[in-house]
């Protein structure tokens, strides 16, 4: 039997355990002709809290667990020395999931051997004039990278253009969903709207998964709530620096709105399955536009139709099978909104579109499969 091709996947997102997912997906698919090897950090100060490298009982990859420095700014961030020592093993292709441009993204181009095929992944979709240094930084490492992968089709159109990616390699990829993990379970979503004291046979459920900020689209919902005639309920999960006005809003809907914060990522499925909708009414900002929308597809992959603004990459994850919205089209919001309350039929008929997609385009093993179709190609070329 042949000796299986060595790859490093690195990332920082990877000490969430769920972030694993891609790289443990691989792992399995090309058991006996791919080995996967991936570094995480120890801890991360993490954007809303600390994190310690997570474990994961069905870990298939070689994990490895390196310090990293100034984690709170992930543009700074840097890996420990040790890290050098690992790029320098005699990998067949690394894979980077850090963005080119930033400190940690140079590191592995300054210390991989030159030898060694390096792909990097980007969320990045907004074509971006860096300062010094992270300019440097980023024309070093795509200078020595072999192929690049984009995370959606308005990342391909940010980058793809400049001088430093434009005759490289590159793959349109999307992340991923556990479909294992989020799937239509209707006794959980019952369980949940028990716990929060709402009856099932009660007014639909309009859910709100994610950060509550501004960009997010928070006070945009609430507007168009206001305006909803048809009876509606709501629950927001999340947290975020507009959680005191959101509560001060919710006090006018003591019966109709449920606020969940501090919901771990295990139990997020449970609480996607006690929606009826789901909605991202992102918001463009001069600095910002959604890059993915990863509760779209979670919720997908739930069997709960989706309603997504047409902010950045929602459009495209969305596709026919949802609905998308002018992100600054209040009545528009109310219009959809007002739609899908009022027919069961519609939303199911939606529902079932999505989790097609969720299946054909999100799972994993497609996603995977993907990322080793690619590197086996740049390795042959």
């Amino acid at each position: 039997m042949p000796t299986p091709l060595k790859i490093l996947s690195i990332g920082h997102s990877y000490v969430v355990a769920q972030n694993r997912r891609l790289v443990n997906e691989i792992a399995r698919i090309g058991q006996g002709k791919w080995e996967v090897t991936t570094v995480a950090p120890t801890f991360m100060k993490g954007d809303l809290r600390p994190v310690a490298l997570e474990d994961y009982d069905r870990e298939l990859c070689h994990l490895q667990g390196i310090p990293v420095y100034l984690s709170q700014r992930i543009h700074i961030m840097t890996y420990d020395r040790a890290f050098k020592q690992i790029l320098q093993k005699g990998w067949d292709l690394v894979h980077c999931w850090e963005e080119p441009y930033i400190f940690a993204g140079g590191q592995v181009a300054w210390w991989l051997p030159k030898k060694i095929p390096l792909v990097y992944a980007s969320f990045q979709n907004n074509s971006k004039q860096y300062p010094p240094p992270f300019s440097w930084i980023e024309r070093y490492s795509m200078s020595r990278a072999t192929g690049w992968i984009a995370f959606g089709h308005e990342v391909k159109e940010a980058l793809k253009p400049r001088l430093s990616y434009q005759n490289l390699p590159m793959r349109l990829i999307p992340p991923g969903v556990d479909i294992n993990h989020f799937y239509p379970d209707s006794v959980a979503g019952q369980n949940i709207r028990q716990s929060l004291d709402w009856e099932t046979s009660n007014a639909p459920i309009i859910g709100y998964l994610g950060r509550f900020v501004s960009e997010k689209g928070l006070n945009l919902l609430m507007r168009v709530l206001d305006r909803l005639e048809t009876p509606w309920r709501a629950l927001f999960v999340g947290s975020g620096i507009l959680e005191d006005s959101l509560k001060s809003w919710a006090n006018r809907y003591p019966e109709q709105v449920r606020i969940c914060t501090n919901v771990k990522h295990d139990d997020v499925p449970q609480y996607l399955n006690a929606m009826d909708i789901l909605v991202a009414p992102s918001q463009t900002m001069p600095n910002w536009r959604e890059q993915f929308g990863r509760m779209l597809i979670e919720a997908m992959s739930c069997g709960v139709p989706v309603i997504g603004s047409d902010s950045g990459e929602i459009p495209y994850v969305i596709a026919d099978a949802g609905k998308v919205v002018g992100e600054k089209d209040e009545e528009g919001w109310v219009k959809a909104l007002s739609e899908l309350l009022e027919s069961p039929e519609k939303r199911q008929e939606m529902a079932e579109k999505g989790l097609a997609r969720s299946r054909t385009h999100y799972a994993w093993s497609v996603v995977a499969q993907q990322h080793l179709d690619f590197f086996t190609e740049l390795l042959e070329s």
